[in-house]
């Protein structure tokens, strides 16, 4: 919608892999989106209207240090699992949109893709190390910063895997938006990459119905 950063996101299922470079330049320039500063503030709003993490104070001083707090989460977590492990673990940090199947097979696709992702060399799927544990080393960075009642290792682990789990939504979102943009906007953000992933499909579920060709018979 021209608000949500989509750097991440590849419509091309085969897309060569990244150089470790080029990961780090993927995950700096979503870091610094002013999108991101954004939901820091957004972040930081919520918990001064709820007035959580009473150690920040409140007010003016109180409502900075929290969105400072929000924004050194998300830079964190995404320069950590998007860039420094997925160059150490050779994996990709990307999400390869799937664009065609059915609404449901589509929807449990992009949620498990917080928890695998491809490795570089292979093209096969494997655990997402890289996400989940960047997550959760951004959640131990954070108890530097953060008052005593909102550290500790129990929050640290616990929230990585929250954090992971609310990551889906952006999966789902970015998903499903090409349909939603060509249906009330007329426009097509993969530029015909959903075409061609559904004639694919529908080739090889073609192959795969047709019948066996005969084998030919020995002459007597």
């Amino acid at each position: 919608m021209g608000i949500l950063p989509a750097f991440n996101t590849s419509y091309d299922a085969n897309a060569a892999s990244l150089s470790p470079d080029q990961k780090v330049s993927l995950a700096f320039h979503s870091a610094i989106d002013p999108y991101t500063f954004g939901i820091a503030f957004i972040v930081a709003g919520l918990g001064e209207a709820k007035d959580d993490d009473v150690g920040e104070g409140w007010g003016p001083v109180g409502y900075l240090k929290r969105s400072g707090a929000a924004y050194l989460d998300a830079f964190d977590g995404t320069m950590i699992g998007n860039a420094f492990l997925p160059v150490l673990l050779h994996q990709d940090p990307r999400y390869f949109r799937r664009g065609y199947g059915t609404v449901t097979h589509r929807l449990f696709y992009a949620i498990a893709t917080s928890y695998i992702c491809k490795h570089d060399n292979t093209g096969k799927w494997e655990p997402n190390y890289s996400n989940v544990g960047g997550n959760i080393i951004a959640g131990a960075i954070s108890n530097l910063y953060y008052p005593s009642q909102g550290s500790g290792w129990g929050h640290t682990i616990t929230d990585g895997f929250v954090v992971t789990t609310e990551g889906t939504f952006g999966g789902v979102l970015q998903e499903f938006w090409p349909d939603i943009s060509r249906k009330f906007f007329h426009k097509d953000p993969t530029h015909g990459q959903d075409a061609l992933a559904r004639a694919a499909d529908a080739a090889r579920k073609k192959a795969k119905q047709a019948p066996p060709e005969p084998t030919p018979q020995a002459p007597q």
